[in-house]
């Protein structure tokens, strides 16, 4: 497993945003989950949130940002891309991360956390192993979380799972 890089004020600055796509998410009446793809040079190319309470539980912000990349981006601008996201990666959205090859995964709060605060609010257990990125894609460069940001992230899932 590859050493996980330690987070640079950058990082903390664009886990803030998808915080804030988490929060939209959520006053939206979604799960409350935010994230955006920025190039080699630092520019965002997408950003989205959870939009899974239609009923379609693919549409994660990490799933589309695959999606969008595979359609716009050449193969060395995914791998030389970055992925920041408010929760790790589930395995659905790390395999898709895999499969079209996009570049390192920053995460705000890790799938451990979120179990752990499911488990607090006596909310249910997703249908899906919650399981480290790099079970599902080996080799995976990825960072977080960030501590700094843990308890706005658990405060958004007790909205969600605990009435607020």
């Amino acid at each position: 497993m590859p050493t996980l890089p330690e987070l640079s004020d950058t990082d903390v600055r664009h886990l803030r945003r998808c915080v804030a796509l988490a929060r939209e998410a959520l006053e939206a009446g979604d799960e409350p989950f935010g994230s955006l793809l920025l190039s080699a040079e630092g520019k965002v190319l997408f950003e989205d949130r959870n939009r899974v309470a239609g009923g379609d539980h693919t549409r994660h912000p990490e799933f589309e940002i695959a999606r969008w990349s595979a359609e716009h981006l050449s193969v060395a601008e995914r791998a030389s891309s970055t992925v920041y996201t408010s929760g790790e990666h589930c395995p659905m959205c790390a395999a898709a991360h895999g499969w079209v090859g996009l570049g390192r995964i920053v995460y705000a709060a890790s799938s451990a956390q979120l179990v752990t605060w499911l488990e607090e609010f006596s909310a249910p257990a997703g249908p899906v192993a919650a399981l480290p990125i790099q079970e599902v894609v080996p080799g995976a460069v990825v960072s977080g979380p960030a501590p700094e940001l843990s308890d706005e992230i658990r405060e958004l899932h007790r909205g969600l799972h605990a009435g607020g």
